[in-house]
């Protein structure tokens, strides 16, 4: 796998324009020009989708009369949560996702919700009715910001730093990616390499994409709460 800076040599090769010999502490503007069209780059690649470079398992224990957790507090790489993914499971290995807006205010202002472990996400936040009792786990999944390691392959990083980090994502996706823009940026006709650079997210994103969703409904409707092979009794 080749790093950030390799990979910006071998689209300047490509582009017929003069190859940087750093992208930090550069000297001269072009080097800078490539710097940031390499950050925007992998941005918009980390921002194109649910890529399954980028999906990770994230995990929440309640503490003991707290009802707000910001999820970037231990998520430190969160970009998004992924949608369904959300679920509280206790002992009895039930399974219960995250209540909607509507059912939120219902029990809120009408029900009596003692003894109930209920919760919406908002802001990037999990919030809960009332404080859950300590240690209570939320699982979930969530689309990471990361978009690239250094060297090593040891520390994973939401930003280029270095000229030996290396993306992420395919070193061709990411060569595409930095050369349209960098025609862009030079002002010359970007068409065709914007157009070739869509066609190969889109061929290389749907191939990652599972099949489709796994409903849970029975009968024709969601059940509130499903038991995945529950337990009986104490």
């Amino acid at each position: 796998m080749k790093n950030i800076l390799d990979i910006c040599k071998d689209v300047a090769n490509v582009a017929c324009v003069q190859p940087p010999s750093t992208l930090f502490g550069a000297s001269s503007q072009n080097e800078q020009i490539f710097l940031s069209v390499a950050k925007d780059a992998l941005s918009g690649l980390m921002r194109y989708g649910d890529w399954q470079e980028l999906t990770k398992d994230g995990l929440l224990v309640t503490k003991e009369g707290k009802t707000d957790y910001l999820i970037s507090e231990f998520c430190p790489d969160f970009y998004q949560l992924l949608n369904n993914t959300v679920y509280i499971k206790d002992a009895s290995e039930k399974v219960i996702g995250a209540v909607t807006p509507e059912q939120w205010q219902r029990e809120k202002y009408f029900h009596d919700n003692t003894g109930a472990v209920r919760f919406k996400i908002q802001n990037s936040m999990f919030r809960f009715l009332a404080p859950p009792p300590a240690g209570t786990k939320i699982v979930f999944q969530y689309r990471s910001a990361v978009v690239a390691f250094d060297a090593g392959m040891f520390e994973e990083k939401t930003e280029i730093t270095a000229n030996t980090d290396i993306p992420v994502f395919d070193e061709y996706l990411v060569k595409l990616a930095i050369r349209w823009r960098l025609q862009s940026r030079n002002g010359q006709d970007y068409q065709e390499e914007l157009a070739e650079y869509q066609r190969e997210c889109r061929k290389r994103f749907g191939s990652g994409l599972a099949a489709k969703d796994i409903s849970l409904a029975t009968g024709g409707s969601l059940l509130e709460g499903v038991n995945i092979n529950a337990k009986f009794g104490d």
